[in-house]
């Protein structure tokens, strides 16, 4: 059995540097040591683009009663909406339905081009803890490619780290808001899995090392609200950690499409499950 490794990249005196876990330190490659729960981290990763499936876990298929598609359908993340452990995640003013989706992030490691799925694993450096934030009051724009819902500034949190040697299958993948459960989900009910999903973007898309590809969230994904605390574990991965902050402006409401509450909005922030019947839900 591989044994796995774990990278992560933190600033250390003032230097963005990539540091090895062990135990509960953090070491680079010159000896300096720093605890883990200490460290400013950074994304473990710079990808040059980050991509996510729309829908892949059966229990959020069935929990939005839905049908799956025969083949992925994906969105893209612009790198500019990277955050990483212990990060600040912006809800700005005025916006109501941001969700959090616990995800695990797959993470390129080699040119990757027209390959099979079964010569994948070969492409893929290691993967990361995600949360593929949603800012729903968007969901009304963009045509269907959700740009300012899933890519508004600091909506990409990754980490703590990168890990080296993971086996996906059979590993839970939770979520927690103020440390209540809220989602709790495993690999196992991925209908397309990690090598399908690299090899099925690489056929026309050149994946370089470091590119992220998101796989997926369980059911439960729910508006979170400033002050929360957001923590998403997968199985042998670690736990992502980050909180809910207000942004300091409101959406410039003079210019361009403005946050919404349709019944769309609305229905996709709360799981498919808000009855509609004239009342609205409920202002956080």
């Amino acid at each position: 059995m591989t044994s796995t490794v774990e990278y992560r990249r933190i600033l250390l005196e003032g230097a963005a540097v990539q540091v090895v876990r062990e135990g509960d330190e953090l070491v680079a490659a010159d000896g300096r040591r720093v605890k883990a729960a200490e460290a400013s981290h950074l994304p473990p990763v710079r990808p040059s683009k980050v991509i996510a499936v729309h829908l892949n876990h059966r229990s959020r298929v069935a929990e939005f009663g839905v049908s799956l598609p025969p083949a992925p359908t994906y969105f893209h993340k612009p790198v500019s909406a990277l955050n990483a452990h212990g990060g600040a995640v912006v809800r700005p003013e005025g916006c109501k339905y941001l969700n959090y989706e616990g995800e695990i992030g797959i993470v390129i490691g080699r040119t990757c081009r027209n390959i099979a799925p079964a010569d994948a694993a070969a492409y893929i450096a290691g993967y990361t803890v995600a949360n593929d934030y949603g800012l729903h009051d968007f969901r009304d724009t963009d045509a269907g490619s959700m740009l300012r819902v899933k890519g508004s500034d600091t909506l990409c949190p990754l980490g703590p780290g990168l890990v080296t040697g993971w086996d996906f299958r059979a590993k839970y993948l939770r979520t927690y808001v103020n440390g209540t459960l809220v989602q709790d989900g495993s690999t196992d009910e991925m209908e397309w899995d990690m090598h399908y999903l690299v090899a099925d973007i690489a056929r026309t898309i050149t994946l370089e090392p470091g590119d992220v590809l998101l796989s997926g969230t369980p059911a439960g994904s729910r508006p979170v609200r400033p002050g929360d605390v957001v923590e998403v574990e997968a199985e042998g991965l670690g736990r992502l950690t980050n909180h809910i902050v207000t942004g300091p402006t409101a959406i410039r409401p003079d210019i361009g499409a403005q946050p919404t509450e349709s019944e769309e909005v609305v229905s996709t922030a709360f799981g498919g499950d808000w009855e509609f019947r004239g009342v609205r839900a409920p202002r956080r």
